[in-house]
């Protein structure tokens, strides 16, 4: 039963008598349950939990916060039902989309518990003294990873379980060791609760420190704002629009102590159509673009938004056969009232833009629901303007017909940071293009070849980010194991006595994790 309340570690707290209640586009109507915004007092008791929280956290072995989150994985399933149900009216999304993204969220934190198992994510690294070395002896020196202390996680609005509560990013915070606070977004309150509540169960079953786990409430930006500011919060995660990402990473930075913000801020996403490939495969690349435009309703943050191509009959031809597509494709309801009316205010600004053209749009009703919208404009018109360039976020892409080569190459070099880039080339494309391709991969974080853009495997290869404004740092991932470095920071032990230094970086190799010693991989004692 939705409750409504706050969770300030272990309790469950509602003082406010102030409360917000979840909309759902869905059935156009506000949902079930008050929820009660968090007072000062609220805030500050879970700020204190959590730094108390982390001073036993941070101690936990590997194996012991591989078990937190293997049992969060199971409370999870165990509100299959009422989970399910609660989030397809809060985000209007299918049975089937909800299911798929409930079982990505038990996914992801499998895989970081499967990580701490094996250990060597905290990279410890030995070089032993040399008592001899002239003119000065070298010390003994060890290095490894280590948690940074609370963090504080912005849910998503698109995912509201994959990224959200126990999404990535808490997912990786608590695997490294940090307790995390969660402000739950406004549009998934609901199923916020449900999530948040397996957590507590699970960190009550495994006798986790009460603090390691907060949820709480709050309506416009005041929340945020607080939580950013306060010297207890060592990081911040978020997932979402570009304008609130930046100012987090501005409020950030104007800390006495600055912290680092990992923000992933949207992208455009573009799909350079080099002319052999799309000549050979022209019907594929229509058929697969025609689904992954308005795939979600175009809500995924890799939504292929620009598609850029060589003017030619080939071109021609795949606009004629995508507009078809697109034609009788159908509106969808989006997830939330402020993506929706986003969607139509950027979509109008976008085709009253000099040279663009509307070439299709889809069938059915604009109430609460994305239109999947395909429009046109040349390489010149684009080049010159910069709001074509921004993200339009929903079931929208944007064709740009391009003279030549060298229009392509300068298009490139204008794109901001991205996401994804997608390049359609065969072999001949990749030998004649090689510098274009080059110029698109140095705004990118993930190249596609021949594929879509949508769908982001999570797995240790995987590369969620880029440069910016796609995202603060490109040199990390929001996806994958390696998005735990984020919550990590490197400390080196000099000339530390035995028993002061962590199991990972004494002689005796007891977690048998793979170290670098003196230069060389090992999982041997020394």
């Amino acid at each position: 039963m939705i409750q409504g309340l706050n969770f300030i570690g272990f309790e469950l707290s509602g003082d406010n008598t102030e409360y917000i209640h979840a909309f759902s586009t869905l059935e156009n109507t506000y949902l079930q349950g008050q929820f009660r915004i968090a007072t000062e007092s609220e805030i500050e008791k879970a700020l204190i939990k959590a730094r108390e929280a982390f001073k036993i956290y941070r101690n936990t072995s590997a194996m012991q916060r591989a078990v937190f989150l293997e049992t969060i994985a199971q409370k999870i399933m165990e509100k299959e039902d009422e989970l399910i149900e609660r989030t397809m009216k809060e985000a209007a999304l299918s049975y089937k989309r909800v299911f798929s993204e409930r079982d990505r969220t038990v996914h992801q934190l499998k895989l970081y518990a499967q990580m701490l198992k094996e250990g060597s994510y905290v990279e410890a690294t030995i070089e032993t003294a040399d008592e001899y070395r002239k003119p000065e002896r070298k010390p003994d020196l060890r290095k490894m990873l280590e948690p940074i202390g609370p963090v504080l996680v912005f849910t998503a609005s698109n995912f509201p379980l994959a990224y959200a509560t126990a999404g990535g990013d808490t997912a990786s915070a608590l695997a490294a060791g940090n307790p995390v606070i969660v402000k739950a977004h406004e549009s998934h309150l609901g199923t916020n609760e449900l999530v948040s509540d397996a957590i507590i169960e699970a960190a009550k079953q495994c006798e986790m420190p009460d603090g390691v786990f907060s949820s709480l409430i709050g309506k416009g930006i005041q929340l945020g704002q607080h939580l950013v500011l306060h010297p207890a919060i060592c990081a911040v995660g978020f997932t979402g629009s570009f304008t609130g990402g930046r100012a987090l990473f501005d409020l950030a930075a104007k800390r006495k102590n600055p912290i680092p913000v990992f923000a992933e801020m949207g992208s455009i996403n573009p799909v350079v159509l080099l002319p052999n490939q799309l000549k050979q495969n022209l019907k594929k690349v229509v058929k697969e673009y025609a689904f992954s435009i308005v795939l979600g309703g175009g809500q995924f943050c890799t939504n292929p938004g620009l598609l850029i191509g060589l003017e030619s009959k080939t071109l021609d031809e795949f606009i004629k056969k995508l507009s078809k597509q697109i034609a009788i494709s159908e509106s969808r309801t989006m997830i939330s009232e402020n993506i929706w009316a986003g969607y139509y205010s950027k979509r109008q600004k976008a085709l009253e833009q000099k040279g663009v053209t509307l070439v299709t749009e889809g069938t059915g009703d604009e109430e609460l629901k994305g239109r999947p919208t395909l429009a046109m404009v040349n390489g010149r018109n684009f080049l010159d303007n910069p709001f074509l360039k921004d993200e339009v976020f929903g079931p929208y892409s944007l064709i740009v017909r391009c003279k030549n080569e060298g229009e392509m190459n300068r298009i490139a070099n204008q794109l901001n940071g991205q996401l994804t880039t997608t390049i359609i080339a065969n072999e001949k494309d990749i030998k004649n293009y090689s510098e274009t391709i080059d110029s698109f991969k140095e705004n990118a974080g993930r190249i596609v070849f021949n594929g879509v853009p949508t769908g982001v495997d999570v797995c240790r290869a995987m590369q969620h980010g880029g440069p910016y404004p796609a995202t603060t740092d490109s040199r990390f991932t929001a996806v994958g194991e390696d998005a735990v470095k984020r919550w990590l920071r490197p400390v080196a032990y000099q000339d530390c006595p035995k028993s002061y230094l962590p199991d990972a970086l004494k002689n005796k190799n007891s977690l048998k994790i793979r170290r670098i010693i003196n230069g060389k991989p090992s999982r041997k004692t020394l």
